[in-house]
């Protein structure tokens, strides 16, 4: 679900009465990934980091929300993502228990020792993450958890409120969508600049069907994007490169990167009236990963379409 540039996030933040509302701005149009409530459960919240061996956690129970978001951040640090965040928890009465960068975390064995929702309803980059856990009063417990992939941020928040203080409220975090759409011209110029500054760009927002080179019906953020910039001078080229994950042989990963891409410059024509001149198709399989094909993590953040800016001329 595709949410404004600017959205409100609701939480049950009085511990005896009727859930207080809290604003929380995400940076950047934001997609809800998974929203998960159990009225009783516990949670493993890392106090600490990983050393010697063990993860220093303190074990809540209450009810538990599970909730995380891809947010349309191209270029924006882990630390971008996670700051505003901090700042307007602190704002709302939490107090920060812990809070680290990946080294600092633990690295590979934090990510692996802490709670984190499956792909690719979160992702992790294991060289760029930050973790926070913050406590209001002594019943109200969260982590926040932040990575990015190569054109978005990730955003993992569960929340524990212990249920003998709050009965009947709703303690998890409900995105209330204001009457407005994403800045459609904020996003553009956003990846589009990116396009001009680097030369390349992943369109990070596309969806195929599952084991299909069709790309799945709905409007999407970068192919607008990206139709702007094209439209608006027709000399400018671009090619469309698909990669896929290592699973599977070089030939059969070749054809079918390409096939996807192809489905992208079809789209791009049939739809937003870019001219078939300024695009080409090619598909490079898993010769180009920008993430372990190790994890299931990695490989699906390998499993792209860039576009490459051949000339601006």
């Amino acid at each position: 679900m595709r949410i404004g540039s600017v959205i409100f996030l609701a939480f049950g933040l009085s511990l005896a009465g009727p859930a207080a509302a809290l604003e929380l701005q995400l940076p950047g149009a934001a997609d809800l990934l998974a929203d998960e409530k159990v009225d009783l459960d516990s949670y493993a919240l890392p106090l600490g980091p990983y050393s010697d061996n063990s993860q220093w956690t303190d074990s809540v129970e209450g009810r538990v929300t599970r909730q995380s978001w891809r947010v349309a951040a191209q270029g924006m640090t882990s630390l971008q993502l996670l700051a505003p965040l901090r700042e307007q928890l602190l704002a709302a009465g939490y107090d920060v228990l812990f809070e680290c960068d990946t080294l600092r975390c633990g690295g590979f064995d934090f990510r692996f020792e802490t709670e984190v929702l499956p792909a690719p309803l979160m992702h992790v980059d294991l060289g760029d993450f930050r973790f926070l856990s913050a406590r209001h009063g002594p019943d109200d417990h969260l982590g926040l958890l932040v990575s990015r992939s190569a054109n978005a941020g990730f955003i993992q928040l569960i929340r524990v409120v212990e249920l003998s203080q709050n009965q009947g409220a709703d303690t998890g975090v409900n995105v209330i969508i204001p009457g407005i759409s994403p800045d459609k011209s904020l996003l553009s110029s956003d990846m589009t600049g990116l396009l001009v500054a680097q030369g390349h760009v992943v369109l990070d927002d596309l969806a195929f069907e599952t084991g299909s080179s069709s790309l799945g019906e709905g409007s999407y953020a970068s192919l607008e994007a990206l139709s702007v910039f094209l439209n608006a001078d027709q000399t400018r080229r671009i090619a469309l490169v698909g990669h896929t994950d290592a699973v599977g042989n070089l030939d059969q990963n070749i054809a079918l990167s390409k096939k996807r891409a192809a489905s992208v410059l079809e789209r791009l024509v049939s739809r937003y009236s870019v001219a078939r001149g300024q695009l080409s198709a090619e598909g490079m399989g898993y010769l180009a990963p920008i993430a372990p094909n190790q994890t299931a993590a990695g490989r699906d953040t390998n499993r792209r379409v860039e576009a490459v800016l051949l000339n601006t001329d």
